[in-house]
């Protein structure tokens, strides 16, 4: 099992919070999710034969958020999160 940290962007509600961790729970081979609002952080669990850092960033950025640290244009909030 591996621990990924990663930072996302554009969340400022617990709605967000909550789109953010059903993105990553829906992700293969992750375990368990953390998402902190205040920290503008999701830490998660996850079997690196299944699955990967960069699927996992794809999934948050799929929900509508950043991943800071991600090249190109998707690394932005390109839906505007929940609340928009």
């Amino acid at each position: 099992m591996q621990t990924e940290l990663l930072k996302v962007t554009g969340m400022t509600c617990d709605g967000c919070t909550s789109t953010v961790t059903h993105a990553l729970e829906k992700a293969p081979g992750v375990s368990d999710v953390k998402v902190s609002l205040s920290a503008g952080e999701a830490t998660v669990q996850y079997d690196e034969r299944i699955t990967s850092s960069d699927r996992l960033k794809s999934a948050v950025i799929g929900a509508g958020y950043g991943v800071e640290g991600t090249s190109g244009a998707h690394s932005h909030q390109s839906k505007g999160g929940c609340c928009s």
